[in-house]
């Protein structure tokens, strides 16, 4: 689901969840629930961390979709 892309590409960005959260402005627990699928990111937010890890936001929605 998207929780694992969003962890996948955290991970290959090299960034912990820590890092993550700084650099999109939100939670490191957050960024857990949304990485355990307890919760489902805003486009908005989807948006942040897509550009914290310097990923488009449609690339990882593709793989949703393709998966």
């Amino acid at each position: 689901m998207l929780g694992r892309e969003i962890r996948k590409a955290r991970e290959a960005a090299g960034l912990t969840q820590e890092q993550l959260a700084d650099q999109a402005g939100i939670h490191r627990t957050y960024v857990s629930m949304l990485e355990r699928d307890q919760k489902s990111p805003t486009v908005a937010v989807l948006l942040r961390v897509s550009a914290a890890m310097r990923v488009k936001a449609s690339a990882i929605l593709a793989k949703v979709e393709g998966g």
